[in-house]
């Protein structure tokens, strides 16, 4: 039953389809219409709800409640509607913002269905209707002029043609279509319906003026206001070539101006006459339910009629009593459900399991609770405009939970105080086409169909027009679907546009290089020539042996494949020559070209025995409260605990193992008999996902990032003994079992803080919840405790680089761990890698044409390092091994330069690690 999306498919519903479309009936006389002065009264697409009040006070309810898309503007011709729409009116030019269920907007094209007593063609037209149709379709102007009833206006599409009583006008912008929806120029509409228009420089809205009434537009905004209550659009109004366009349906909806949409024509026809009587219908009687028999003129013989504070239904002549009369309660009306049901022909059960009451209509199921707002339709929830109740043991639920659900085309008579429903007993046709994109000669269609009769009848028989597995022309393809019940009654054909394109070009691999041979370990620039024919075609490159360098002599072949979007694949291959001169060794290149932040190997094990570079080191003062055990977290608790004041730096790095999605919090309190502040300064936040190396170099990447800047400085004040969560990154997001969350952050207090940091369900409140939490144990393996000076200063004056050297970070021997204690047990701590703790290595002179690397020791590596203010992943993708590989860092070039590395070891990753200064060889 859902329509609402289709890529690249605009849905054309082109007639009558109780799931889908509401219908307009035409007049045999395409140059007439028709009006019974008997017919009903509807309200307009969005009535004032001041204007629907009657004696009873139940119109107000009516309008309240029918305020949805389901149940707007519906205005009577010949005993049908026409229903004011807000997406596009073009057909076949809309995207699939115009497709949609019923419940989210209307659907856009309106044809006809045969009047009582015409003769139908084998295609479900009226032999009037299709004769009419086709002569629309090949109309010159004069005849798209004779075309519509006196006082209609006529708008082409997507044409700045208008037809108004015979005479053609010009708009100053054609009739458009943005983002599925249909937009006017505003002018050239108000001139034609005689409107006033008017414009308020002190708000910059532009003012149309129609009996009393006031609509209000701005400029780029999709809200508009009518006689002062704001209301939404389908779109947003804008100026074109200075004309001001809006969405035709505010319009005619807050004004209540009939239309139609005459699909072969391509035009749209508005029924000004009726917007001037101000009744929705020119002249004319209105009927008296209240007296005689129940044959109301102007009622189709499938029409169920509602009255209004009454018990009272008429269906086909017969009048019906329900259980309950139909009632406002809160503004929305309600309707007796099993009397509704019986009359339209839908089942009703009681569920005891689940205390529902459940309305059935072929595939469609409605589930509704007593004293509920909330109902489901196919197992999606809704929400109704009230709830639903009991009332003298007869269930009552909002008339439009009903006809929203099962699209059942309604409009009210306010006059003689009925809503009158339009339950046609015809089959329900539809189906959907895949894929999205269709290319002539190349895609295969796939057709989906869905029918099924209102009546529960077994479907018998179907009927395509247009219908191709493959189109062989590209452009834009009609397709209609129609089946038959057994009482061979056919339903109104579904139609799809289908937009077939030209056949997919592949793509074209290609690419040169700057030279013809090269030298062994001489760089090589491959330039990417590849294109793509198709405008707007995304391909993807995979390249084959294209080294950088190529380090034996002989013929080398690299091989580029493109593939676009469509999977079309193209390759070309260059072989290159390479001549068995040496211009580099393979350690030699990889020293010079390879990019800042990926890495090379090499022979590791020469490491060692490099000279350390001599530093002096200091520390400055900043508590590190580390999280880390268990790493592994079992179940809900505290996982560390900890009093901090001045300068603090979390490390927090746990995966959740309780099989339930949980959050991890900390919560400052305030031990003080004073308010205390909080100023949280640098954070960095990785996860949550199920790498924990990933998570680390995440956390520390954006840890550096938010350095960059004093942004992110926020400053609290807690009251005496109040706790509060912070960090809100920690708790943003829940984590699934087996998720790993990371992160750092660096705080200043002015008084001493007592911290707890949490896991708990992630639907519980921390703060309620901590005081009853236990203590976690550590788990043996990794490290958790507070540390004191946890930011380190490592500084040389000395120059470096003219020889290889190296700095060891986090080897306890020339990096001593920090030692503290476990804040909950009082533990004496060894902090094994020196996680946590901020490195500033300051090299204040460092050698011309220096390469700088980071080789890790201990295993794999994933981080991040700033150099000199730029952020350096380590690596740019994967992670670097220990002991053969190395990530480049920093090259000084032809000048001695001052470097700054800020370095803090990432969660997840192996320590130690060694910063490599290294001579460049010359340049060849």
């Amino acid at each position: 039953m859902n329509f609402r999306r289709f890529t690249m498919i605009t849905v054309l519903a082109a007639a009558q389809v109780m799931s889908t479309v509401p219908v307009v009936a035409e007049s045999q006389d395409w140059t007439t219409t028709t009006v019974s002065s008997s017919n009903t009264v509807p309200s307009s697409l969005e009535e004032d709800p001041s204007s629907l009040t009657g004696e009873s006070g139940l119109a107000d309810g009516v309008s309240a409640d029918m305020e949805s898309p389901a149940s707007e503007g519906f205005t009577a011709v010949d005993g049908a509607e026409v229903v004011s729409h807000d997406g596009d009116l073009s057909g076949g030019e809309t995207d699939e913002a115009s497709v949609s269920h019923s419940d989210a907007t209307e659907q856009e094209s309106i044809t006809s269905e045969p009047s009582e007593g015409e003769p139908a063609t084998e295609s479900g037209q009226t032999e009037g209707t299709a004769a009419n149709s086709q002569a629309v379709a090949t109309s010159s102007a004069s005849g798209l002029a004779a075309a519509s009833a006196p006082n209609s206006l006529v708008l082409l599409m997507n044409s700045d043609v208008m037809y108004h009583n015979g005479e053609k006008f010009t708009a100053g912008q054609p009739m458009a279509v943005k983002n599925g929806v249909s937009y006017v120029a505003i002018r050239a509409m108000v001139e034609r319906a005689g409107l006033t228009l008017r414009y308020d420089n002190q708000t910059k809205e532009t003012i149309i003026l129609k009996n009393g009434n006031e609509l209000r537009f701005t400029n780029g905004s999709s809200n508009y206001k009518v006689n002062g209550e704001t209301r939404a659009m389908r779109g947003t109004a804008y100026m074109s070539n200075n004309v001001f366009m809006v969405p035709l349906t505010a319009i005619t909806q807050a004004l209540g101006i009939p239309y139609s949409v005459d699909q072969p024509g391509k035009r749209v026809i508005l029924d000004l006459a009726r917007m001037e009587s101000g009744s929705g219908q020119p002249g004319g009687g209105t009927a008296n339910p209240g007296t005689g028999t129940p044959n109301i003129p102007g009622v189709g013989p499938h029409d169920l009629v509602l009255y209004m504070n009454s018990a009272r239904m008429v269906q086909n002549g017969r009048e019906y009593t329900a259980g309950q009369p139909m009632a406002v309660t809160n503004g929305v009306s309600y309707v007796a459900i099993r009397a509704l049901v019986d009359r339209v022909g839908l089942r009703l059960t009681y569920d005891n399991t689940t205390k529902e009451t459940i309305i059935t209509r072929g595939n469609d199921v409605l589930r509704f609770k007593t004293n509920s707002n909330v109902y489901t339709v196919n197992g999606l929830q809704r929400t109704m405009k009230g709830a639903a109740y009991q009332s003298n043991n007869v269930f009552m639920v909002p008339l439009t939970s009903i006809t929203q659900a099962l699209d059942i085309p309604y409009r009210v008579d306010q006059p003689n105080k009925r809503v009158i429903l339009n339950v046609s007993t015809k089959p329900i046709a539809s189906f959907t086409v895949q894929p999205g994109e269709i290319f002539a000669g190349q895609t295969r269609v796939r057709y989906s169909t869905s029918a099924h009769s209102p009546v529960g009848l077994d479907i018998v028989d179907e009927r395509w027009e247009g219908r191709q597995d493959l189109f062989h022309e590209p452009g834009l393809h009609t397709v209609s679907y129609s089946v038959q019940d057994s009482s061979g009654q056919w339903s109104d054909p579904y139609y799809v546009n289908i937009e077939v394109k030209a056949p997919n070009t592949p793509p074209v691999a290609m690419f040169m290089t700057d030279k013809k041979e090269y030298k062994i370990g001489e760089k090589i620039t491959y330039i990417n020539q590849s294109y793509d024919r198709d405008p707007g075609d995304e391909i993807t490159y995979r390249w084959e042996n294209n080294e950088p360098a190529f380090f034996t002599a002989g013929r080398h072949t690299v091989t580029l494949v493109v593939t676009d979007s469509h999977g079309a694949t193209s390759s070309y291959q260059q072989v290159i020559q390479v001549s068995s001169e040496v211009m580099y060794t393979r350690d030699e290149f990889n020293h010079m070209f390879t990019e800042i932040g990926d890495k090379f190997t090499f022979n590791g094990l020469e490491v060692p025995s490099m000279n350390l570079v001599p530093i002096t080191r200091r520390s400055e003062p900043a508590l590190l409260i580390r999280s880390n055990s268990p790493e592994t977290v079992y179940r809900e608790g505290i996982v560390y605990r900890e009093v901090g004041v001045g300068n603090t730096r979390f490390m927090i790095h746990h995966l959740n193992a309780t099989g339930k999605r949980m959050k991890m919090y900390v919560v400052a309190t305030n031990i003080n008999n004073t308010p205390a502040r909080i100023t949280t300064q640098y954070t960095g936040m990785g996860g949550p996902i199920d790498i924990p190396t990933a998570t680390g170099r995440a956390s520390v990447q954006r840890y550096l990032e938010s350095m960059q800047s004093a942004d992110s400085f926020k400053t609290i004040s807690l009251a005496p003994g109040e706790s509060r969560v912070i960090l809100d990154d920690l708790s943003r997001q829940s984590l699934a079992n087996g998720h790993v969350v990371s992160m750092f952050a660096d705080l200043y207090t002015d008084s001493p803080i007592r911290y707890d940091v949490i896991m708990i369900d992630e639907a519980k409140d921390p703060i309620q919840k901590l005081p009853h939490l236990i203590l976690q144990p550590v788990d043996g393996v990794h490290n958790r405790g507070t540390y004191a000076d946890a930011t380190r200063i490592i500084e040389t004056y000395e120059r470096v680089g003219d020889t290889p050297a190296r700095i060891a970070i986090g080897d306890r021997v020339n990096d001593p761990n920090l030692e503290g204690f476990d804040g909950i047990t009082g533990v004496p701590q060894s902090n094994s890698g020196n996680f946590g703790v901020l490195y500033k290595i300051k090299l204040h002179r460092v050698a011309p044409n220096t390469l700088i690397t980071l080789n890790p020791r201990g295993g794999r590596y994933m981080g991040a390092v700033m150099v000199n203010g730029n952020i350096i992943n380590v690596p740019n993708s994967g992670a670097v091994a220990a002991p053969h590989e190395a990530t480049v860092l920093y090259r000084t070039g032809d000048y001695e330069r001052s470097v700054e590395i800020l370095f803090t070891a990432a969660p997840g990753s192996s320590l130690p690690v060694n910063l490599l200064l290294q001579p460049l060889p010359e340049s060849k």
